[in-house]
Parts: C-alpha cells; structure tokens; sequence
C-alpha cells in the first residue's frame, strides 16, 4: 500500500514504536540503506521530503545526509502486508554510505537491468558539459534532428546486424540504439519509465 500523508494512521505502530524501514534507488532499485522509523520520523520525512529515521545511538530523529549532505529525497514510501515495515523509493544526492559507497550494503550487485538508470543519470549530468569534451554535450548542442537520425540509423544497424547473424555486432549496435534513445526521450522531457509504463499499460 502506498503511504501518503493523508494516510498515515494505515501504518500499524502498535507492534513496535520503531519500524524497519528499507530504502531503495528510484533510479536504479539498488538497496542503499536500512533504518527505523517512528511515526514522527515518517511524518518529519514528508514534510522535507528528505528521508528521516528515528535513530537509536542518538535517541532522536536524524534526517539522512544532515553533517554530509547525502540526501536520500524522498520518491515515494509503501507499507507491506502487515502494515509494520516500510519500503522507501528515494533519490540518492551522492554515496548513501559514510564509508563512501553507493550502499550501506557495499558494492552489492544491481540488477541487471539498473545500469540504464545510472545511464540516464550520467546523460543528464552532461548535457552541460563541453560540446568538444563531450559526446552526449554535443547531441544535445546540436538540432534535434540529429538525434532523431541517429535512432534511426543505429535502428537499421541492429537490423543488419541481426540479419548477419552477427551476435556481437548485434550487442554493440543494440548498445548504440539504447544509449541514443535515451537522449532522444530526454530531449523531449521523457524517460525510459515513461517507456515502459506505456508498455505496462498496453499489458493490460
């Protein structure tokens, strides 16, 4: 169930004061951290929309990233069956850990498919950058139809790679395609979950 601050009385903080609350990359489905929550660290995490635990060695509520600046910006936070734990969906502002990595897990394994939301971020992260330095920089410095051309050719290089029966071609040209896609949906305000709830949708 997804929790809303109209509907907070669905969380059950009758077993426990302290919740278990796991927080997971919005972009990437990484778990970056486990913490507790009260419900006065729930509410308190809404209202910054900053993730905020109860912490125990503290005895007090301690937003995430508050002396580092490593803010996890809240996405979105879900309850499980029982209604005594919490699922958070968050926007990580540099490494979660105080050791520095992305996850208090350590560099665990991402699903394979979180890449291309690491990909969107570092597309986006340069589109500012130098044209001269930068590929990605210089597709969004330039008209639109380029990056319209560019889908379209890496589209028939797939093909052809197919039709050759040429599996490695075939990864390379699919990579070529994927990447110039995304910049393509980026430059017109979308992104690869826009793609693929419109594929949920058509599931239906």
């Amino acid at each position: 169930m997804k929790i809303t601050p109209e509907n907070l009385e669905q969380v059950d903080f009758t077993k426990s004061e302290l919740l278990p609350a796991i927080v997971q990359d919005i972009n990437t489905g990484v778990v970056l951290m486990q913490g507790f929550m009260n419900r006065a660290a729930l509410v308190s995490t809404f209202e910054k929309q900053l993730v905020t635990f109860y912490s125990r060695s503290k005895q007090r509520l301690w937003t995430k990233g508050e002396t580092s600046n490593n803010v996890l910006v809240l996405k979105a936070v879900y309850t499980d069956c029982d209604r005594d734990s919490l699922l958070v969906f968050a926007e990580p502002k540099g490494p979660t850990c105080h050791l520095g990595t992305n996850s208090c897990f350590g560099d665990v394994a991402a699903p394979s498919l979180a890449f291309l939301g690491k990909l969107e971020q570092i597309i986006e992260a340069r589109k500012s950058a130098d044209p001269e330095s930068s590929y990605t920089a210089s597709l969004f410095a330039k008209d639109l139809s380029r990056s319209c051309q560019k889908v379209g050719e890496e589209g028939v290089e797939v093909a052809l790679a197919a039709m050759k029966n040429d599996n490695e071609e075939l990864l390379n040209e699919s990579a070529d395609l994927l990447y110039h896609l995304i910049v393509l949906l980026q430059r017109q305000g979308l992104t690869l979950a826009n793609v693929i709830h419109t594929l949920s949708k058509r599931s239906k």
